[in-house]
């Protein structure tokens, strides 16, 4: 028994010596007969574990060496606080901020004598029923949770303080109870399992809508009770024929739809200032013939709307849109400088056609996939393309004929009221939303692999993402958001965030104070 033990012993110690001796051998010579890698000839095994580190390098970045505020596009507060606030419906933090105050920067204005919780303009007429996490215990290498029903206030919009949309233009007009609601994120970037927790969670929420995004309106978004905003791209996916040419029948086809509230033209995309991109793997066949394209193939829309080329050209189209569908229809934008507003703004009033609304994507917008040019260097920041918009619609005399949607990295109640005091009446988000049913900022929406099933069509992976858990994390998330605009709205003195105006934002460039040599204090705030 113990020779049998032995030989088990000699042969396991020879598996686990000598077969990776074998392998660290072959790697070896096979490196160093490769052409492709210099480092890898001359260095065959440290080159190799090069590689390896150069792999895990993003997930070690973000988990590792970035500190809270450091990471891109999203920082770990930022993430940490749409997770939060999605599943337990909190804004709470401890100690204090870690955003380093002596930087250039945002601020909002406090008042000195703020309102009070019940002078607040809300509509608390009804409670949302939903589901939130509750934590028992938590350590280092044990946390135990559990999930339970609650009841939340949504926070609505006082009646006279809702935004309307096409209110003196078309027959239905759309009339939002809150300032907040879905970008622009379309079925074939993201999976259907994401689209519906999406659609059913803002329907519970109320108050809010949802942007198709270019790839027309799927089944999946009219899962929730939701309104929707469809958006139609230079690639007329949904409102087109086989052949690619715009269809008005499918155009009035899709404005009879009762839950379809406004249309939205996409001029351009914060991240691509171009045509939309889809990858061939992502196209399915119920997402081609939604689209009206070919099943696996690559989608690219054009650069703009074919026989349209200048501001007056698009206004028509628009007014004809608005006019045969009798619903809402508004413009989606990059700012590039002010001479483009100009021409786009005073094209408006030459020919009397104003949008119902403009919305205004920043060049730090997000995207499902883009070249690193686009999304990089093209295109203003939300917070400088939002003023100027708001004031040259005010300079032209047309600013009460529409609204300013405002989109770019706005998770947060802070800079949702700063967009909203720069100049915005309605803000978008997208990777909020997409972190609030389980994004992890992995950066591989463009390839299909999405580890946690959001922006992916694989069935094996959107399997991950449980629709009847996830939906009402996006409906916490809403209305934490909500919540939290409402209180920085009373700390800067007003009984509603429709109110905020651009006194109630101040930019710090530069907060040192310098000591002259008469000994007295220089401020240069």
């Amino acid at each position: 028994m113990d020779s049998v033990l032995l030989i088990i012993l000699i042969t396991l110690f020879g598996l686990f010596t000598f077969i990776p001796l074998i392998l660290v051998f072959w790697l070896y010579v096979h490196d160093e007969k490769q052409n492709e890698h210099s480092v890898l000839q001359n260095y065959p095994l440290l080159g190799k574990f090069r590689y390896i580190i150069e792999k895990m390098g993003p997930e070690f970045r973000q988990y590792l060496f970035h500190n809270d505020r450091e990471g891109r596009p999203f920082n770990r507060k930022e993430f940490e606080y749409v997770n939060k606030a999605g599943k337990y419906n909190t804004r709470m933090m401890g100690y204090g901020a870690e955003r380093d105050f002596t930087q250039d920067g945002w601020f909002l204005v406090n008042d000195m004598f703020p309102v009070q919780d019940e002078e607040l303009r809300v509509d608390k007429s009804e409670t949302i029923k939903t589901k939130l996490y509750e934590i028992d215990k938590e350590q280092l290498f044990k946390r135990k949770e559990h999930r339970f029903e609650s009841e939340l206030d949504p926070v609505y919009l006082h009646d006279d303080d809702c935004v309307v949309l096409g209110e003196h233009t078309v027959d239905q007009p759309f009339r939002l109870k809150g300032l907040i609601g879905q970008s622009a994120m379309s079925f074939g970037s993201l999976g259907d399992h994401a689209i519906t927790a999406l659609s059913k969670g803002l329907g519970r929420a109320g108050g809010t809508w949802m942007n198709t995004g270019e790839g027309s309106v799927s089944p999946y978004h009219l899962k929730g009770d939701v309104d929707i905003i469809m958006q139609i791209s230079p690639g007329l996916f949904g409102v087109r024929t086989k052949d690619g040419d715009f269809s008005w029948e499918a155009f009035n086809h899709k404005a009879s739809n009762e839950q379809i509230k406004a249309f939205e033209l996409k001029l351009a995309q914060g991240a691509k200032t171009r045509g939309g991109h889809v990858d061939g793997d992502k196209v399915t066949e119920e997402i081609a013939e939604i689209r009206k394209v070919e099943p696996g193939e690559d989608i690219d829309s054009p650069n703009r709307f074919p026989g349209i080329d200048t501001p007056a050209e698009l206004l028509h189209f628009l007014d004809e849109l608005r006019s045969v569908g009798g619903k809402p229809v508004g413009v989606k934008i990059v700012v590039g400088n002010e001479q483009q507003v100009e021409r786009l703004i005073s094209t408006m009033v030459e020919e009397d056609i104003v949008p119902d609304f403009i919305t205004i994507d920043g060049g730090e917008g997000g995207t499902g996939a883009s070249y690193y040019g686009l999304a990089y260097s093209v295109g203003l920041p939300a917070f400088s393309a939002i003023p100027m918009v708001d004031d040259t619609l005010k300079k032209h005399g047309i600013r009460e004929r529409t609204k300013i949607i405002a989109s770019g990295k706005l998770l947060t109640p802070d800079k949702i009221a700063m967009a909203l005091s720069l100049g915005a009446d309605l803000i978008n988000i997208a990777r909020g939303f997409m972190m609030s049913v389980g994004c992890i900022m992995s950066q591989v929406c463009h390839k299909n692999t999405c580890p946690v099933g959001v922006a992916t069509t694989d069935d094996e992976l959107q399997e991950a993402l449980v629709i009847e858990e996830k939906e009402y994390r996006v409906t916490n998330y809403l209305i934490a958001l909500r919540q939290g605009l409402f209180d920085l709205a009373a700390v800067a003195g007003l009984d509603s965030p429709t109110k905020f105006k651009r006194r109630h934002t101040v930019y710090h460039s530069d907060f040192r104070k310098v000591i002259n040599e008469g000994g007295e204090v220089d401020s240069r705030v």
